[in-house]
């Protein structure tokens, strides 16, 4: 497969860990340069170190937090004195927080979820997508989940967060229309990554049993499909793509007893 990302600047969101940090990885490799994001710089500084020393590409690490809307706007400023305008926006940033019936939700968890799921993603495409337009290129890669498709028990909120960045990935396609920007959202099923143990607020007995029995995505699955996604011909646009593990298909679908 012809290469397509070597030389681009790619930004990502939550690249400390999970999905983010094995992205960063899988590009770098690829010879991408990269923007790493995320509220714990000690974590991806120490990613820069790693790829660093294995590869040959520029990568610059910048403590954010999507939330924050008025420190996002800085740091597009930031990027636009710097001449860093992103090629390829990653926004991967996003969590769930508690598992609870709606009647007893707590509000924090909801704050989270919404604040960085939804405004997050806004906060960060409303500031940088003019800087994407104003270069003439780019491609916004959102993720999303199965989540955004079909609502379990308990999901209530997140599954209202996925369901929004499905919405804003489809908007932001018919928006960005004669622009040569693409749009392409991914939405994963089970993935093990530290997602479930953020969700059951560091309790790793529960997040196990999430996984228990089968066998779920790794980060490095779901990095390696957003690879493809971007290394597309540029008169492709891959809009939407549903990943899951074999055992899995759909929110209530699993086959647990088929680990390998």
């Amino acid at each position: 497969m012809e290469n397509r990302i070597q030389g681009r600047r790619i930004l990502i969101t939550g690249a400390s860990a999970g999905i983010g940090k094995a992205c960063a990885e899988r590009f770098a490799a690829a010879g991408a340069n990269l923007l790493l994001i995320a509220r714990r710089l000690g974590r991806i500084k120490e990613l820069q170190a790693e790829l660093s020393r294995e590869n040959s590409v520029g990568i610059e690490c910048f403590p954010l937090d999507v939330r924050d809307r008025e420190a996002v706007r800085k740091f597009a400023v930031e990027l636009t004195d710097r001449k860093l305008t992103p090629d390829i926006l990653i926004n991967n940033a996003g969590l769930a927080s508690g598992l609870n019936s709606l009647q007893e939700g707590d509000w924090d968890d909801w704050d989270r979820m919404i604040d960085t799921n939804i405004k997050g993603l806004l906060n960060v495409s409303r500031s940088l997508i003019p800087l994407m337009i104003a270069a003439g290129r780019g491609h916004i890669v959102n993720l999303g989940s199965l989540a955004g498709y079909q609502v379990y028990p308990k999901g209530n909120v997140y599954n209202a967060t996925k369901f929004a960045v499905r919405a804003l990935s489809e908007g932001m396609n018919i928006d960005l229309t004669g622009t040569g920007i693409r749009v392409s959202m991914i939405s994963p099923g089970a993935v093990n990554t530290e997602f479930s143990e953020v969700r059951f607020h560091g309790d790793r007995e529960a997040a196990a049993r999430v996984y228990e029995g089968y066998t779920p995505l790794y980060a490095e699955d779901v990095a390696e499909a957003v690879y493809f996604i971007v290394n597309a011909p540029p008169h492709v646009n891959v809009q939407n793509m549903l990943i899951t593990p074999t055992a899995q298909r759909n929110v209530y679908c699993v086959d647990r007893a088929e680990k390998s």
